[in-house]
């Protein structure tokens, strides 16, 4: 009989940090962050641009995901660039696409 895995040591080391990366994604504006770094890096002018929102508040979120390790920043002159640390985060967004998808034909089908 198979030894049941339990969440506790390790285990619960390790799921405490994927929460900590899923938190820091859990917002509309650093989801869009992260989609807009998935195109090449971008400064914070561009962001608060695009977002529609101060730089305090961009400046913000990016901090989020540059603590979760989604982002790397790069300091040029008086501008501040951001990257993605690691690009394969954006087959995540493939999946939630892809559970949308899903959820979206089953409310469908489920319909009167």
């Amino acid at each position: 009989m198979s030894e049941k895995k339990k969440l506790k040591g390790q285990t619960k080391v390790r799921m405490e940090e994927r929460a900590r990366v899923m938190k820091a994604l859990a917002h509309p504006s650093r989801l869009f962050i992260v989609d807009e770094l998935s195109h090449g890096e971008r400064c914070v002018c561009e962001l608060t641009d695009m977002i529609g929102a101060d730089v305090s508040t961009v400046s913000k979120h990016l901090a989020l995901l540059r603590q979760a390790g989604l982002v790397l920043d790069e300091k040029r002159g008086q501008q501040v660039f951001y990257r993605l640390r690691v690009p394969c985060i954006l087959n995540f967004f493939g999946c939630v696409e892809a559970v949308l998808e899903e959820v979206g034909r089953c409310d469908v089908a489920e319909s009167p």
